[in-house]
């Protein structure tokens, strides 16, 4: 209790502060005494603005997300697209019940009629929205020496979630050599994306995965355990097929000089040259006489 009444008494020694200070200066001064605003999806928020020094102030709200910009108020009344679910008062706007879209920057900016003075001040909103039950992607079975990837994600949650891996229902930690149980593994774990990497597998990398996503809000939830097998390269078989492949091309070789010794492809040759065709002059008929004009022999 004692450190939040100090930051209060701050927050307004400091807005006390700036409005002296724009009133000795005879300009218009835009503060919010909350520019962090964190409430849980489908509940109302209120994003407050108060400002000083304007003799007619026109109020707007602009909405920033990434690349997608928009206004939530126009001098001093809510716009169309936010009508059903914002009011505008003097000192603020306040949400209905606000959702994970929602989440992002809300300038306050205010100016005199006359376009003479001008100030913002801008609000964060962040929308609490508990993770969802993550996907991941692990490989049946890996072989040992060679590199594994395992992927992790969920789209829901806000803020973003961060993931943990367990194997065999133990918690992996960030480094493998700072516990006996994964001593003998080699891997990196990115607790934002979700990736966890072996390079190189080993032998002791065998078992169950499971990753658990978590934001702070709500409880954290798991994927399904999937199993990873770590096997050694299959030499033997490798060789067989070497060898089956070999045998096989050896019997097409074989084949084909044993068509070859016997004449086959001669006689392909001979019995395609003696086939000729001859063609024969056209002669003088009358008319709706009908005579072959040609013969083919072979």
């Amino acid at each position: 209790m004692g450190t939040k009444a100090k930051v209060g008494r701050e927050q307004s020694l400091l807005f006390t502060s700036v409005i002296l200070c724009s009133l000795a200066l005879g300009s218009g001064t835009v503060f919010t005494p909350e520019p962090e605003v964190r409430v849980a999806e489908n509940k109302p928020a209120k994003l407050s603005c108060s400002y000083s020094g304007f003799s007619s102030p026109r109020v707007e709200w602009k909405f920033a997300q990434g690349d997608t910009t928009s206004l939530v108020c126009y001098n001093n009344k809510i716009t169309a697209s936010y009508e059903d679910r914002v009011t505008f008062s003097h000192s603020g706007i306040t949400f209905h019940s606000v959702t994970r879209k929602d989440t992002g920057t809300y300038t306050c900016m205010v100016s005199d009629e006359g376009g003479n003075t001008y100030g913002e001040a801008s609000v964060q909103l962040l929308v609490l929205v508990p993770p969802s039950k993550p996907t991941v992607s692990i490989p049946s079975s890996a072989t040992i020496g060679s590199r594994a990837v395992l992927t992790c994600s969920e789209q829901d949650g806000s803020p973003p979630s961060e993931y943990y891996w367990f194997r065999d229902g133990v918690l992996m930690p960030t480094e493998p050599k700072s516990s006996r149980a994964f001593s003998n593994s080699s891997y990196t774990l990115n607790h934002k994306t979700g990736e966890l990497v072996f390079d190189p597998v080993s032998g002791s990398d065998t078992g169950e995965y499971t990753c658990q996503a978590q934001n702070g809000y709500g409880t954290p939830v798991r994927s399904d355990p999937l199993r990873m097998e770590a096997a050694e390269l299959n030499v033997g078989g490798i060789v067989a097929a070497v060898l089956v492949t070999l045998i096989l091309l050896g019997v097409l070789i074989f084949g084909i000089w044993f068509a070859y010794s016997r004449g086959y492809f001669d006689r392909m040759k001979k019995g395609t040259a003696n086939k000729k065709v001859i063609y024969s002059q056209a002669t003088a008929r009358s008319e709706g006489e009908f005579r072959q004009t040609s013969s083919f022999l072979v």
